[in-house]
């Protein structure tokens, strides 16, 4: 099997490849000005550039895990969730509070997709 890992840093990999599979880190906007729409706006179209830069796209997510600081945002986070996947090709999902690394940023998602 190989492994192929993309965007590495000291402590992870952005995203990695593996027997088929796509999966991303944990991803959070740039911008933690924004709410919680436009981060997770933003987190969105980061997840995509990645996904199209291992060959693949949303259509093939399998599965997502998402964090939100407050489970009071969830409502807000659907809305964007749900204009990116257009209704189609939901993957598994959960959803929970947590606290995040920074207290400004609102939301993290992670997916995993097949090729």
């Amino acid at each position: 099997m190989t492994i192929t890992r993309h965007e590495q840093n000291k402590v992870f990999s952005k995203v990695v490849e593996a027997n088929g599979f796509v999966i991303t880190s944990g991803i959070t906007a740039d911008d933690n000005s924004l709410d919680v729409q436009g981060q997770t706006k933003q987190t969105l179209d980061e997840i995509d550039r990645l996904l199209a830069l291992c060959g693949t796209d949303k259509s093939k997510a399998v599965s997502a895990m998402i964090w939100v600081t407050d489970i009071r945002h969830r409502d807000a986070m659907n809305e964007v969730w749900f204009e990116w996947t257009g209704g189609q090709n939901m993957p598994v999902r959960a959803c929970v509070e947590a606290a995040l690394a920074d207290p400004k940023l609102l939301v993290e998602i992670q997916v995993t997709a097949t090729k």
